[in-house]
């Protein structure tokens, strides 16, 4: 063999070997690149974000951004004259070492802007006008290794949370309507806004319903924290509150799954027949996955199968091919296999759009005829 060629191979085996190492300690190379390096400094948290700079909103009513597309062939929604409002808390969007995010970080603020506004509050504008805060979200590391500093960078990002509710309720006027979304890291902001702020307020007659996707809600922690809000049990139950983990049969649980599961069983609401009974539900009831983020933005109808909800976890079967991009696959791989966390939006999509719709107008009509 040639010189040149043997050196070329070389090349070849020695990529290949890196690719292989690489695969294998995928979850590794993560956990080093996100892990914060330092303590967390309580003098030193990065600035704190002003609600009445339109610049700390990923999405606001009125103005053009990515809480306005709306799956092909969707009819657009004019957000200025909806009936209803949703604060929608984005899930994790930063990669990093810091223990929270920036708020003038554009690589941060972009992947917030298409990769969780973009395809997952935009589920809500069918009904809703928009309202998506930026916060100084914390650290992923915060949420699958539990430490002191790590709840730290979280109550700084509730912190961010809680302030851009008030904002919230006093930009779009009292007693409107108005859905909570989120998912993730989100989700765990919302559940706390919905036990600390919402429950046992005038704002519990104001909700319509929560959408906490991708989190540890529980049962007995929403009957202990909020009483007044219980799970939600049917497709148009009001004040209520809807959460789902999807995952396939196959899923065992990774270094990466939230520590802070709540180790009572989880809230699971089939979004395919909007129950909690347990039932599985026919993949025919499945009104479209929508991915945003893709060039074909159609809702496809048969993608993901039956769902049926089995101690916790929404169980899906056969899902089809999704188009995920390259760091999209290199997130699930981390995940592991069969963990549809990152998609819990898309794989129902149209039935989060409609079913919020049917909610606000069922919310709307119960208003109409209260005795006043």
């Amino acid at each position: 063999m040639k010189r040149a060629a043997k050196i070329a191979l070389g090349v070849v085996l020695g990529i290949a070997a890196v690719a292989v190492i690489a695969a294998l300690n995928l979850g590794a190379l993560v956990r080093l690149a996100m892990s914060p390096g330092a303590p967390f400094d309580a003098e030193a948290p990065p600035p704190a974000p002003d609600y009445s700079d339109p610049r700390s909103w990923s999405a606001l009513p009125g103005r053009e951004d990515t809480g306005d597309p709306a799956p092909a062939g969707t009819p657009a929604v004019d957000q200025r004259h909806a009936a209803a409002d949703v604060f929608y808390v984005h899930s994790t969007s930063y990669v990093g070492r810091s223990w929270n995010a920036r708020m003038d970080d554009a690589t941060v603020n972009d992947a917030t802007d298409r990769g969780a506004t973009g395809i997952q509050a935009t589920a809500f504008n069918g009904c809703c006008a928009v309202y998506a805060p930026r916060y100084r979200q914390a650290n992923g590391m915060a949420f699958t290794r539990s430490s002191a500093d790590g709840d730290r960078a979280i109550d700084v990002a509730y912190g961010d949370v809680r302030r851009a509710f008030d904002a919230f309720n006093a930009r779009r006027g009292a007693d409107r309507p108005f859905v909570l979304a989120a998912h993730s890291q989100g989700t765990v902001m919302a559940e706390r806004l919905l036990h600390e702020a919402i429950s046992g307020t005038a704002l519990r007659d104001q909700l319509v319903a929560a959408y906490l996707i991708g989190g540890a809600i529980t049962v007995d922690g929403l009957r202990e924290r909020a009483p007044d809000i219980p799970p939600c049990h049917a497709p148009g139950d009001l004040r209520c509150v809807v959460a789902w983990n999807a995952r396939g049969p196959v899923y065992a649980p990774t270094e990466f799954e939230m520590h802070r599961s709540d180790p009572r069983q989880r809230l699971c609401t089939n979004p395919l027949s909007w129950r909690t009974d347990g039932a599985r539900a026919p993949a025919d009831l499945n009104r479209g996955a929508v991915f945003l983020e893709s060039d074909d933005t159609a809702p496809r109808a048969r993608l993901a199968g039956d769902a049926q909800c089995v101690e916790g976890t929404l169980v899906l079967h056969d899902l089809g091919a999704t188009p995920r991009d390259l760091p999209s696959r290199i997130l699930d791989r981390v995940l592991g296999k069969e963990n549809y966390h990152a998609i819990e939006y898309q794989l129902f999509f149209m039935n989060l759009r409609e079913n919020a719709a049917l909610r606000v107008a069922a919310f709307l009509s119960a208003s109409a005829e209260r005795p006043r």
